[in-house]
């Protein structure tokens, strides 16, 4: 089983836990993940760790769609994988919430299925440096042409001869996404996955693989689960400490009515502590909102304890059909035990 380390994005200040980063890679990690919301980006701390690591790989889970465009994005990813000796560099795009992305980046929300499809062709014409590159999308179009335009595009063709073989892996949970996940990315980075919970996502991958063709399907595909890890002794207390990030993301991450978190919570037959907890957070009671989520919902997506308990539990995430555990943890015996778990170190 690999493992990833997220570190996520950061807060007020910027607080970038470097050794961790470095342990991750001595001990046999094979990725670290940043983040971006709208503060810290995802992919400035990966040329950064690019120079102070040798071999693990360099992962975004992920960059938002509406923040950069695909021709940045696609030359960010090559120069980072340049800096960090080729081979190391893994694009996970997602793309956001219509709060973010019509109000922190004033683009549109348009189409979301057509605007991942098109954004990750441009980036595949891109790498792949065959020719000057156009597209026809039904949501991005090179050159431009709409309106505003010059009518003086150029179809050009990247000057860094880059590493055609950079992965594309999307961050995506409903059924349409998921699906074509399946059919256009490398890898999925799913939204609300939990142990026996792909048997519910299996069939809109395996459509979304038959559309690909070439022999596309789960043994090619990589798919990387991302459980926050709390190393405590009181199980009720380190449930505890992640119910105000539940309750700021089921409850106040999006719109009441656009909220792909609540969406998922929902899903996963927690429908009423879902109303509840968005109906306290909107209305500014926070604590109470975290104090609403469930303990069975933490559980469900963290593995909390003590080492022995989080060993034990880890074998279900292991048999999940996960290809890769991401652990989501600043503390560096967390890192150490689930390195044991999944047997890293011998």
């Amino acid at each position: 089983m690999k493992l990833g380390l997220s570190i996520g994005y950061s807060g007020a200040r910027l607080d970038f836990p470097t050794e961790l980063v470095k342990l991750a890679d001595r001990i046999g990690y094979d990725a670290v993940w940043t983040a971006e919301s709208y503060g810290t980006d995802a992919m400035t701390p990966l040329a950064y760790l690019a120079a102070v690591t040798e071999r693990i790989k360099l992962g975004t889970g992920i960059i938002q769609l509406a923040a950069r465009t695909a021709a940045n994005a696609a030359m960010q990813a090559q120069t980072i994988d340049a800096l960090a000796g080729g081979g190391r560099m893994i694009v996970g795009i997602g793309v956001s919430g219509p709060q973010i992305v019509e109000g922190w980046y004033g683009e549109p929300w348009g189409r979301p299925y057509w605007r991942i499809k098109d954004y990750v062709a441009i980036m595949r014409k891109i790498f792949a440096r065959e020719e000057p590159v156009t597209h026809e999308g039904r949501e991005i179009s090179l050159p431009y042409t709409g309106e505003g335009s010059a009518d003086m595009g150029k179809a050009l063709r990247m000057i860094l001869h880059p590493n055609p073989d950079i992965p594309i892996y999307l961050g995506t949970g409903s059924e349409s996404t998921v699906r074509l996940t399946g059919e256009i990315a490398d890898g999925w980075l799913p939204l609300g996955f939990v142990p026996r919970s792909l048997d519910e996502y299996r069939p809109w991958l395996e459509q979304g693989f038959a559309r690909a063709g070439n022999g596309k399907g789960f043994h090619n595909f990589e798919i990387v689960a991302s459980p926050h890890v709390i190393l405590s002794n009181d199980v009720k207390a380190g449930l505890a400490q992640l119910k105000p990030r539940e309750a700021l993301y089921v409850g106040g991450m999006g719109h009441r009515e656009k909220n792909f978190h609540n969406q998922m919570m929902c899903r996963r037959g927690f429908a009423d502590a879902a109303e509840r907890i968005q109906e306290l957070y909107l209305d500014g009671r926070k604590d109470e909102a975290a104090d609403a989520v469930p303990d069975e919902w933490v559980d469900m997506k963290a593995l909390i304890g003590p080492p022995a308990r989080i060993r034990q539990r880890f074998r279900a995430w292991a048999d999940s059909g996960a290809t890769a555990i991401t652990v989501r943890t600043r503390n560096e015996e967390a890192v150490r035990v689930m390195a044991d778990a999944a047997r890293l170190n011998r």
